[in-house]
């Protein structure tokens, strides 16, 4: 059972249990202060949370057809449709693919300055000149691009022809 306490035991006890009360008390006012200050900035309406997307630069791809003969060029991005395409090549010479983006080799070999050595593999730069749509606003974009092309042919009867074999950026 139970012993009997004394005096100064049961006065502790009661120490600690004044020191509980008070602990409890504080925690009380403390939160009602929160609470008045959470009440005191709260806004009448809804808040509204408005999400800005941001732009993404255009950046495009090429894909070989034709065995060299075409270049389809097209956005990387899904969300971008290409509305015009212009190339433009060293001496000013430029090219005008409009939205389809097919680049042809004849385009290539014009855009070739005379004294070009015309055999093995080569390249050259071009600044590419696009509009494009993105999230439906029209936007601009300048950025050079190296297209790279290899002769082909030659021979005693034939002559020599030019094929496309990469696009990328310079």
């Amino acid at each position: 059972m139970s012993e009997p306490q004394t005096a100064a035991e049961k006065r502790t006890r009661r120490r600690w249990i004044n020191f509980g009360e008070f602990v409890a008390f504080a925690a009380l006012i403390i939160s009602a202060l929160g609470l008045w200050i959470n009440w005191q900035g709260t806004k009448s309406g809804p808040t509204e949370v408005i999400e800005k997307s941001r732009a993404i630069p255009l950046v495009l791809r090429a894909k070989v057809e034709n065995d060299g003969r075409n270049l389809a060029i097209e956005p990387v991005e899904d969300s971008h449709a290409l509305e015009s395409l212009i190339l433009t090549f060293p001496g000013g010479k430029s090219v005008d693919l409009g939205s389809d983006g097919q680049l042809s080799a004849s385009d290539i070999e014009n855009a070739l300055p005379d004294k070009s050595e015309r055999k093995g593999n080569g390249q050259i730069v071009a600044q590419a000149d696009a509009r494009y749509v993105e999230a439906g606003s029209e936007r601009r974009s300048k950025r050079a691009y190296a297209i790279r092309f290899r002769w082909d042919g030659g021979g005693l009867f034939g002559g020599k022809s030019l094929r496309l074999t990469g696009f990328s950026r310079a």
